[in-house]
């Protein structure tokens, strides 16, 4: 393989509320920071932007973000051959973030949050990518239905789609397993059955390659 630059992101995102507390989701970032070890160990150049603390391949440029802005940022500008986003991006953040813990004495009423909507990271750089640059994207679904995946593949401009079912014995985000189906840009849905995180970056590495030798990425 000729060596390419590729862009991972990884984890799930932590949306503060106040000084101590956020809104998060259970993604560990094993499934990124596999992806990211291969192409390390496959002599890429890899630049991991990733909310986990996990430990990754000395070759692994790692930069360590919390929120969905600070994921946004560390992504902006950059122009990989490859970008693989596998991060769990909050949809959304509180629209205000308390200055001091809030005191439960204070809301003896309850707490009512409001939320405004993040950046659609993918979408964004599906909107600016250059002709020979390969986008994957993953879907973690609760009920993963293919026509609602491809519609989403088609939307964000991604060349493959990589859908996984959270809720499925074995496939969800805090497992070490992993069973999905890759989505490509030609409408063929490609199941894989259950196997490590690290046996599913080898196959989406494999892809990579072959969209890559193909006459070039259209979304």
């Amino acid at each position: 393989e000729e060596p390419l630059e590729i862009l991972v992101t990884a984890g799930g995102t932590r949306e503060p509320l106040d000084p101590v507390r956020y809104l998060g989701n259970r993604s560990t970032g094993k499934m990124g920071h596999a992806i990211a070890d291969e192409a390390a160990r496959r002599g890429h150049s890899v630049v991991l932007v990733t909310t986990s603390g996990l430990q990754t391949h000395p070759a692994v440029e790692v930069v360590r973000v919390e929120t969905a802005m600070e994921m946004r940022e560390a992504v902006d500008g950059v122009s990989p051959d490859v970008a693989v986003m596998t991060a769990a991006v909050a949809d959304f953040r509180p629209r205000q973030q308390a200055p001091a813990k809030i005191k439960k004495g204070e809301h003896q009423e309850g707490l009512r949050l409001e939320l405004e909507r993040t950046e659609d990271i993918l979408t964004e750089l599906a909107g600016q990518r250059a002709p020979h640059q390969v986008l994957v994207g993953f879907a973690a679904e609760t009920n993963a239905d293919l026509a609602q995946a491809r519609a989403k593949r088609a939307a964000k401009g991604v060349d493959l789609l990589v859908l996984n079912d959270v809720l499925e014995p074995g496939a969800g985000f805090e497992s070490e397993t992993n069973r999905v189906t890759l989505l490509h840009r030609s409408g063929q849905a490609e199941p894989l059955p259950l196997m490590s995180k690290e046996a599913v970056a080898h196959q989406i590495l494999d892809r990579v390659v072959q969209l890559l030798a193909t006459s070039g990425p259209t979304s």
